[in-house]
């Protein structure tokens, strides 16, 4: 770890390089790593769109990636880093595979639930509870997300400035 860097932002760090190759295949760029005793053993990033299915979300992927290397699907002694809040198919997994602690970004207004839409990770209604860390490099995750979906705008405005020249030209 570099200077005054924290564990928390190192390792998020980590899931950021993830989310930038989400990005360059023009997945949405959420990146996600666990880490067990201070060693990273799982990575992913969404292929939700390479895929074509729904549960590709990059903490889906770090958990079953986990629980593979180290072949429980207990990971009670394990720290997820994601860009992004986890959505409630997320926060199920997390919770349902014990992971101790999640340190995230970005809030989602949109689907958190982690503390924004509502707090799955914390009920105790559930038989299992999180530690959870929100706001570790916030303005650098939004960004990337922000970004992204500009780009998408952007994209659409484009080929439908280009359509309605080129229908507009047909008619002459």
């Amino acid at each position: 770890m570099e200077g005054i860097e924290t564990r928390d932002e190192y390792f998020m760090r980590e899931a950021i390089k993830e989310a930038k190759k989400a990005e360059e295949i023009n997945e949405v760029p959420i990146g996600a790593v666990l880490v067990m005793n201070g060693e990273i053993v799982a990575r992913a990033h969404n292929l939700r769109e390479i895929d074509q299915t729904a549960i590709a979300h990059a903490e889906l992927l770090a958990i079953d990636q986990a629980c593979r290397q180290t072949g429980s699907w207990r990971l009670e002694d394990s720290t997820l880093y994601v860009t992004l809040e986890p959505c409630p198919m997320c926060a199920g997994a997390i919770i349902l595979s014990r992971v101790k602690r999640v340190v995230y970004g970005a809030k989602d207004p949109k689907g958190g639930c982690a503390g924004t839409l509502m707090n799955l990770l914390q009920d105790e209604r559930f038989n299992h509870q999180c530690e959870v860390i929100t706001g570790v490099l916030e303005a650098e995750c939004g960004q990337m997300l922000s970004d992204f979906f500009r780009s998408i705008r952007d994209r659409k405005k484009r080929a439908k400035q280009i359509k309605k020249h080129q229908d507009s030209n047909n008619l002459q």
